[in-house]
């Protein structure tokens, strides 16, 4: 009979392991292959998840090894690509394993479709965890799997836009990825985030980083033109622009694969890929938050209004009374 984990020292190890400080450090070995690893930013909902899988899709369908890892802790990234379906994640299935005292092998977390090769790094419970500190951990356990050994001539990493945790801006912060592409659309959200990812990319270069923006991918694009005047303004090329088309999004709500020469958009997926593989990192210059309002319309944005200061009285309300003056009065002679 197997023997039963005595929980009380697993607990003890998890509660030693999270006290210890990650190790930020990145491997100083030269590649035996040169891949291209790139990470993809973008606020949530503005559809990194589906263009990085039809991406994928359409460069393995060019005859590329590619290798999406999705660093969202959503966990959202391959859902598409597989049907709708959730694979396991790499901090699930390391806890999992864990505790039944098991090795985490490559084909708990890795599958493949069309040839894809795909994994999720999760993140903690609700309420439970940073999840920034689970995309470092999960890192960890990549390398430990072997990351820096496989063969791939793309790995796309899809992060959650929110750079100002350290665990999502790893990448720029610790030279993981040669470049950087941000997905954005005609909506001032999206474009604090794009603009958020390229002030990051401009501050590591000042601390002798190397990582550069590669591009902007414009998602749902409606025509009213802030992303491509977004872009332009930074100095950064447009390099697909995917438009709020119906089929587009009823497909990706029914998990279709559309990156492929049998559809309509296999074109526009199949110019995404080159775009992507030919752009160099470039060197954003990232706007001020006026100068980004700036690209919309004051109407919509509520630019023309005038701050108007508080007063100790505003704050105090119906509690407030004057205060009595020290000035000293003299009645006159």
């Amino acid at each position: 009979m197997k023997d039963i984990p005595n929980l009380k020292d697993f607990d003890k190890r998890l509660r030693d392991e999270a006290a210890e400080e990650p190790s930020l450090e990145v491997p100083s070995e030269e590649p035996t292959k040169h891949t291209q690893i790139i990470a993809i930013y973008g606020k949530g909902g503005i559809g990194k998840s589906f263009t990085l899988a039809n991406l994928s899709h359409m460069m393995a369908e060019q005859g590329k090894r590619v290798l999406l890892i999705g660093c969202d802790p959503k966990s959202d990234t391959t859902s598409l690509l597989f049907g709708g379906k959730a694979c396991p994640t790499i901090i699930e299935t390391s806890t999992a394993k864990k505790l039944a005292g098991e090795e985490v092998k490559i084909g708990d977390v890795c599958f493949k479709r069309g040839g894809v090769f795909a994994m999720e790094l999760g993140g903690p419970e609700v309420g439970r965890g940073c999840g920034g500190r689970g995309i470092i951990h999960g890192f960890e356990l990549l390398e430990k799997l072997g990351f820096h050994d496989w063969d791939f001539d793309y790995v796309l990493l899809d992060f959650l836009g929110d750079v100002v945790c350290g665990g999502f801006g790893l990448p720029i912060a610790r030279d993981m990825a040669q470049k950087v592409i941000v997905v954005g659309s005609n909506d001032l959200q999206s474009l604090y985030v794009a603009n958020n990812v390229c002030s990051a990319v401009q501050y590591f270069r000042k601390l002798g980083g190397n990582v550069g923006v590669a591009g902007m991918v414009i998602n749902k694009d409606d025509g009213t033109g802030q992303a491509q005047a977004f872009a332009e303004r930074v100095d950064i090329p447009v390099l697909a622009s995917i438009p709020a088309d119906d089929d587009l999004r009823r497909k990706s709500a029914s998990y279709e694969i559309v990156g492929t020469d049998a559809t309509q958009w296999g074109a526009l997926f199949a110019e995404l890929a080159e775009n992507v593989a030919g752009a160099p990192p470039t060197h954003p210059t990232p706007l001020s938050q006026d100068d980004l309002i700036g690209l919309f319309d004051g109407k919509d944005t509520g630019a023309d209004f005038v701050l108007e200061p508080a007063t100790d009285e505003d704050m105090r309300g119906k509690n407030a009374k004057p205060k009595e003056s020290l000035e000293v009065v003299y009645d006159d002679a």
